[in-house]
């Protein structure tokens, strides 16, 4: 095998295809960065000369298949939504597929067709999901290796700004896919607490977040990510009574998240026709009607909140109370909200986005109750060389050169919590600085 295709050059590829070129010589092998783009794709590539940049429209079939045809390993960083498109082309073409996206039910369906043919349909091979499944089965399989019984797993991953470049009230910039976050926690958050399930509706989602500690940078809010009881099973904790996977933000994040969703602006279920020709403080006056005192005040009202609160300071932060003009035609709520925010939390020169991941560990070991915290905290180096791009695209990376090197054996669609991928990946990802810091103490 000598040919790697990677579809999609956006915001997460660079550290992924530096990592593939950067290994391209050494193995002989050559590279295809495929986008809509093609200036992005070019830029990407620079031309190194063992690779190539290509146009590729993806909803054009014959293009997509005769390039995924000259390719040994595909990887997709499309939207998730497009991944099947390109597997059932992997499937009829002999490929193997990568992916860092959730694997939906569609896709686990291939696992069968994708195991006959021998491929390897890896998924969730980025950082959350990924990094996370890969450090929390590595960790999970010490403590039960050594005696140990689990009572409680938690896991919280955030997508942040670094304190230095922290320089707005929400303490947030994007990172990653803007209408991803816009559209965060929509349906009802699952997890186990002390043997009881709970579920948290959308509409509650941001009230019911907990505090946590992050040693030697502060204190952060997490709120519970979809379906935690997913991986009871895939981790090998069927029995435990504690689960929670959560996502991190800044202190005051939930509270003022929670006010767009109770005013209506998170929803993308309807376009407001007039929306071109609105301003943003006329946008807030059809949410509270006509009334006594200012938008603002009655949007405090509606709210519950003091006027000069931290909330309202946010939301007057964002130009939500501008006599602005919106100039976006038929848009939904949440799509006006992404196109502001995508204004206000633009990274800019010199910033540096950080990731923190947090891992939670109770356990019975020797008739003693133990909690071992494992904890990643990581800072990119400017807007371009972003720590998020670093911990989606290096595992995605080192798992192609496993695969194309003849060390993966596992075959049909799975997700990395097997130990003949967790350890070299993890392994390798010292050498970039991806490494957890332990600390334990008795109950």
């Amino acid at each position: 095998m000598n040919n790697i295709l990677i579809i999609g050059a956006g915001r997460s590829a660079s550290a992924l295809i530096n990592y593939v070129l950067s290994k391209a010589k050494e193995y002989q092998w050559f590279v295809t960065v495929a986008d809509a783009d093609p200036k992005l794709a070019e830029s990407k590539v620079k031309d190194h000369p063992n690779g190539r940049a290509a146009w590729l429209d993806v909803m054009k079939v014959n293009d997509r298949r005769e390039m995924i045809t000259r390719a040994d390993v595909v990887v997709s960083l499309l939207p998730a939504h497009l991944h099947l498109e390109v597997a059932h082309d992997c499937i009829k073409l002999n490929k193997h597929l990568i992916t860092a996206s959730y694997v939906s039910k569609e896709m686990y369906r291939l696992g069968d067709e994708a195991r006959d043919r021998e491929l390897i349909f890896m998924g969730e091979m980025g950082l959350d999901p990924g990094i996370d499944h890969m450090s929390a089965m590595q960790k999970i399989n010490e403590i039960k290796e050594a005696g140990g019984k689990l009572t409680a797993f938690r896991s919280y991953t955030g997508g942040l700004i670094a304190p230095e470049s922290d320089d707005n009230p929400w303490h947030y910039k994007f990172t990653w896919n803007p209408r991803n976050v816009v559209l965060a926690g929509q349906g009802t958050a699952q997890y186990l607490e002390n043997g009881k399930f709970r579920f948290i509706p959308y509409n509650r989602l941001f009230q019911e977040y907990r505090p946590i500690d992050v040693d030697g940078v502060g204190r952060y809010e997490v709120y519970a990510n979809r379906d935690s009881l997913l991986y009871r099973e895939v981790y090998g904790l069927s029995g435990i009574p504690n689960i929670l996977r959560g996502t991190i933000r800044g202190e005051g994040f939930c509270d003022a998240w929670n006010a767009l969703i109770k005013i209506g602006l998170t929803d993308g279920s309807y376009p407001i026709h007039e929306a071109g020709e609105m301003t943003y403080h006329e946008w807030m006056e059809a949410y509270v009607g006509k009334g006594p005192g200012s938008v603002k005040e009655r949007i405090a009202h509606l709210l519950d909140e003091d006027i000069n609160s931290p909330v309202i300071k946010k939301l007057e932060w964002l130009g939500l109370f501008r006599k602005k003009k919106i100039k976006m035609p038929q848009a939904t709520p949440a799509l006006i909200l992404e196109h502001l925010l995508l204004e206000k939390w633009q990274l800019q020169e010199g910033d540096k986005d950080m990731i923190i991941m947090q891992h939670e560990f109770e356990y019975e070991m020797n008739k003693k109750k133990k909690l071992l915290t494992s904890t990643l905290v990581l800072e990119g180096n400017d807007k371009s060389d972003t720590a998020m791009s670093r911990l989606v695209g290096l595992p995605m990376g080192i798992f192609v050169r496993l695969v194309m090197n003849g060390k993966i054996t596992s075959k049909g669609v799975n997700i990395p919590v097997m130990r003949e991928v967790y350890e070299p990946v993890l392994e390798e990802l010292k050498e970039y600085g991806v490494a957890f810091i332990e600390k334990e103490v008795d109950l």
